[in-house]
């Protein structure tokens, strides 16, 4: 079975049905499914190998949609790539996936881009006038297989040359089912989804809303930094679900959208991709006190989750929320540096594996075989080594930072986000992030809200020790986000150092 299998099960039952929906127009599972089929004939007639790589040049619109599902029904497989990046980056993925062709939405190609030789440049409106080739589909699906890549998506890479992490249809079709049944979502669901389309947790909202016949609506950018309209869309297309960034969701609580009317229908809010301040998170509590709330663990190499933890009693301000236990189909391993499971109060590294898993990192092996690891068990399966520490506590485990962000300062081994879990929880403090200057040997505290200097220090000492309390705090209106959702340390540390 292929995702391709659930659209035609979905446009089978449920023909009439919205199955996708912006804020220009939607269009429904039989209509979802001709568009697919238009494009992936198109493809497959232009494309003459199967599995190779198709970049989508995205924006937040149904088009999108209906070309990466052409793409996967070709027996291809589609990088989603935002073309509003700088050129640079959009080259270097280029350069980096060499795709076989490269389709654009509306007829723009992002300026300054060089395709590669050998890709075939292509316009959504010209694929979707395709004729139909109903006997190369059916031969298509015929040797279709469940291992056959589906999409990669291009993380950040430490050397500047973007990751292609590639997830195949097996990696969906493991996740999406439990992922619906655990949390009952159905064909009544509507989801609002807030991810960008090249961010992994957008494939659990595409691939989740065709399971379950439900409706997905694309929020427009803009109303995350004009609540008003935010409140209008809840309101209007009366969703039912979200599954956010943890950014988005605090940008929601520090400007109290909701505070005089909360959206009725929304009965379910999941969120990942950073630690939940708990202030934020009481905020929304508050507003939606029986809804459910879920906290999502997992890196981008494994379907964006691993874990999950549904919240289900009140927290201390300083206090984490727990990873939780795992989905179906996947296993995590909490190991300290002998192989061995971590016992109360150690910490250890998280490992995963199961089949979800992604299938590596396209044209780079040496960085494939670096993380995900055959036989570490020796047992035969590969494990990824997801580079997030946790520690066991009270019997539950939690997050305790990236192996990257950890620093040694005055002798001593810190976590950043140990620091950043106090200071979000500061009054006064909406959000923080901190960061080590190695130079001047100094903890550096950037936040957003109305404390000072003063009243932060005061309160950071009665929870921290002296040697974890920041000495430089920098003001910011807001804190910059990055296009995925998360905080912008890069920007951040940028800023800093240009003294703004």
């Amino acid at each position: 079975m292929t995702v391709i299998d659930l659209l035609n099960e979905a446009a089978k039952g449920f023909p009439d049905k919205t199955a996708f929906q912006d804020s220009d127009h939607a269009v429904t599972y039989s209509k979802l499914k001709d568009l697919t089929d238009r494009i992936a004939s198109a493809l497959a007639e232009m494309i003459k190998s199967n599995t190779s790589p198709v970049v989508v040049f995205i924006d937040r619109n149904i088009e999108s949609i209906c070309t990466m599902l052409g793409v996967a029904a070709s027996r291809n497989f589609y990088i989603p790539v935002d073309g509003t990046q700088p050129a640079s980056r959009v080259q270097v993925i280029l350069d980096q996936m060499l795709p076989s062709a490269v389709v654009s939405i509306g007829g723009s190609m992002p300026e300054g881009v060089k395709l590669p030789d050998h890709a075939v440049q292509l316009a959504y409106e010209d694929l979707i006038n395709h004729e139909i080739d109903r006997e190369r589909l059916d031969r298509i699906r015929a040797e279709a297989k469940e291992d056959d890549p589906l999409f990669a998506i291009c993380t950040s890479g430490s050397t500047g040359i973007p990751k292609g992490v590639i997830k195949s249809h097996r990696s969906v079709l493991s996740f999406v089912p439990a992922f619906a049944e655990i949390f009952g979502f159905d064909e009544h669901e509507v989801f609002g989804n807030q991810a960008p389309f090249d961010f992994d947790v957008s494939a659990k909202d595409i691939y989740t809303t065709i399971y379950t016949r439900a409706t997905l609506y694309i929020i427009p950018r803009v109303c995350f930094s004009m609540p008003k309209l935010l409140i209008n869309v809840f309101e209007e297309q009366k969703l039912t679900t979200i599954v956010w960034a943890v950014s988005a969701l605090c940008i929601v609580a520090a400007v109290n959208a909701f505070k005089k009317q909360a959206p009725v229908t929304l009965k379910k809010i999941l969120f990942s991709g950073e630690v939940m301040p708990i202030k934020m998170l009481n905020i929304w509590r508050s507003w939606l006190p029986d809804a459910l709330f879920v906290n999502l663990y997992g890196p981008t190499e494994v379907m964006g989750n691993c874990t999950y933890y549904i919240v289900d009693r009140e927290f201390d301000l300083t206090e984490k929320l727990p990873l939780g236990v795992p989905f179906p189909n996947v296993e995590v391993f909490y190991l300290n540096d002998r192989k061995e499971p971590i016992h109360e109060g150690e910490q250890g590294d998280i490992y995963v594996t199961g089949d979800s898993l992604a299938m590596g990192y396209y044209h780079n092996q040496e960085k494939t075989n670096e993380v995900f690891l055959q036989d570490f068990l020796g047992d035969g399966r590969m494990i990824y080594k997801t580079g997030d520490l946790a520690e066991l506590r009270n019997g539950e485990y939690y997050f305790t930072a990236r192996r990257d962000f950890q620093i040694k300062h005055m002798g001593h081994r810190i976590e950043l986000e140990e620091i950043e879990l106090h200071l979000n929880a500061v009054d006064g403090v909406t959000r923080a992030s901190c960061l080590f200057d190695s130079v001047k040997n100094k903890i550096i505290a950037i936040y957003s809200g109305e404390a000072d200097k003063a009243q932060i220090v005061n309160a950071l000492k009665n929870d921290l020790p002296k040697y974890m309390i920041p000495t430089v705090y920098m003001r910011m209106e807001t804190l910059p986000i990055n296009k995925n959702g998360k905080i912008d340390r890069q920007r951040i540390k940028e800023l800093y150092e240009k003294g703004e």
